[in-house]
């Protein structure tokens, strides 16, 4: 792996994420993650869920990116990646989490450009349906400029939907930080099956990747949205 896909995908990098909890702190105020047990709970629950279509859409997205514009068609890339990110759309039901999602996306987008200024960063998501597009779509793209792989970019997609959470828990509930990081090494044979699995789908059209649910994270996303003292964005 070169350095600058260590860089993009280094858990500091100023894009955005640490301001965001993937749903950590709603499970924490409702009491349903009060110790390291519930975390690591949660995080399983993400990883046959919400992470797995996460880390589908950024394989695909690191596929794409990889296709040659004069092969392909510009316009055809260009109705690609609109149906790419209207998929996840769909497969998104909380206006919290795409809100998020597309904040995310946004504030990785900003890193590309000034990480790789000379990449095509616009083409892409000239149809999206929102000025930003969602986090695993360019998470994706970012990772094949880099010179990784589609199992690489699922990967990383499956690793921040654990990490993002775990972060945040310790600074929720006073976790001790190398028993969270312990957890998390626990988890690794699920997060790389994850990442498999969803690397699989890679070349599949998007209707026809994953669309697995999570009812409890949506509502929670929402439910974070009205309460009044928030630590996170999402």
């Amino acid at each position: 792996m070169n350095a600058l896909l260590l860089l993009l995908l280094d858990s500091r990098a100023p894009s955005g994420a640490h301001h965001h909890s993937g749903g950590m702190e709603a499970a924490v105020a409702t009491g349903l993650v009060t110790d390291l047990t519930g975390l690591e709970g949660f995080c399983r629950a993400k990883l046959r869920t919400s992470a797995r279509v996460g880390a589908a859409f950024a394989a695909a997205a690191s596929r794409l990116q990889s296709l040659d514009p004069e092969r392909t068609g510009l316009g055809a890339l260009q109705e690609r990646w609109g149906l790419l990110d209207a998929e996840f759309e769909a497969r998104t039901p909380s206006e919290a989490t795409r809100a998020a999602s597309r904040q995310i996306g946004g504030g990785l987008l900003r890193l590309l450009r000034s990480a790789l200024p000379k990449a095509d960063l616009v083409t892409p998501w000239t149809r999206c349906r929102e000025p930003s597009p969602h986090h695993p779509l360019v998470l994706g793209a970012g990772v094949a400029l880099a010179g990784g792989a589609p199992e690489l970019a699922a990967r990383a997609a499956a690793l921040a939907a654990c990490a993002g959470p775990a972060s945040a828990a310790v600074r929720l509930l006073g976790l001790d930080p190398f028993a969270v990081q312990a957890m998390l090494a626990r988890l690794a044979p699920g997060i790389d099956e994850c990442a498999a699995t969803a690397a699989q789908c890679a070349a599949q059209l998007p209707p026809s990747l994953p669309a697995d649910g999570a009812p409890a994270l949506d509502l929670l996303a929402d439910y974070h949205l009205t309460t009044e003292v928030r630590l996170f964005a999402s």
